[in-house]
């Protein structure tokens, strides 16, 4: 009796520090376009990925469908959620894809509002307002133009044409007004898992904006990198159980950083 209650205490014990192993992984809602910058007008379609997952150690989570996703192009939004199609990222894992047709030149903003997210180990609700841009056939007219996003990263840094070492600086806005004193969550997005974090603190880089919302990041290398900017918001929504559950917001841009070819 005692042995087979030590094995419930070793199961008990095990399964606790499992979850809160995976309360420290970083949540990211990704928009991920085949480019970002496209200069070839006879083949212009791209492909653009949504997933929402743990960037740097590529473990995705069920997506429900968005409940916006469109782009703007020139101060005018079109709207492409119905394009949207299904796929599995991983078993139990549902992401969402989509071919998009570049047409004009100019700087594309992609965004998505995603639908709420239950995280049952933090017991909150997560939603990430997330955008990157695409710049179409060399003409530079608008990547620093909000799409008026409950929660939007303002680039102050144009976010293509990015070395790896270039820093990248943005502002933060949520409801309207700069979110001083934030915490940015930054992420690699860590494709086939090819860079290894020496200890935990080195996957999830933090910084804090000031006091006028903006955030100041150096790229060490280069790829995808995600940045996050994470506030709580006033209001509260109803948890599976029926409680008041708080809601993190987020304000995500996406951007790329090219190897220097010497």
């Amino acid at each position: 009796m005692k042995r087979f209650s030590f094995s419930i205490f070793v199961i008990v014990v095990t399964t606790f520090i499992l979850s809160m192993c995976g309360v420290a992984l970083a949540h990211f809602q990704v928009i991920k376009p085949q480019d970002n910058i496209v200069e070839q007008k006879e083949d212009a379609t791209i492909e653009i990925k949504l997933l929402f997952t743990h960037p740097f150690e590529q473990k995705p989570m069920n997506m429900k469908k968005p409940e916006e996703f469109g782009v703007v192009v020139r101060g005018q939004k079109t709207d492409l959620l119905n394009t949207l199609k299904s796929y599995e990222a991983a078993p139990k894992a549902t992401a969402w894809k989509t071919l998009y047709s570049i047409k004009r030149p100019g700087d594309h903003i992609f965004y998505v509002s995603p639908a709420p997210y239950w995280e049952e180990a933090e017991e909150k609700y997560i939603i990430h307002y997330t955008k990157t841009v695409v710049n179409a056939f060399g003409m530079e007219d608008a990547w620093d133009k909000p799409v008026g996003l409950r929660a939007e990263v303002i680039p102050l840094t144009r976010p293509y044409g990015l070395w790896a070492g270039n820093v990248f600086q943005g502002k933060v806005i949520v409801d309207g007004k700069p979110a001083a004193g934030a915490d940015v969550e930054v992420e690699y997005y860590n494709t086939d898992s090819k860079v290894k974090a020496p200890k935990e603190p080195y996957i999830t880089q933090v910084i804090k904006t000031d006091e006028r919302g903006v955030f100041t990041y150096a790229i060490p290398w280069a790829g995808w990198w995600g940045f996050a900017a994470l506030t709580d918001a006033p209001e509260t929504m109803k948890s599976p159980s029926g409680q008041d559950a708080p809601i993190e917001i987020g304000a995500l841009i996406w951007v790329y950083a090219e190897k220097a070819e010497m």
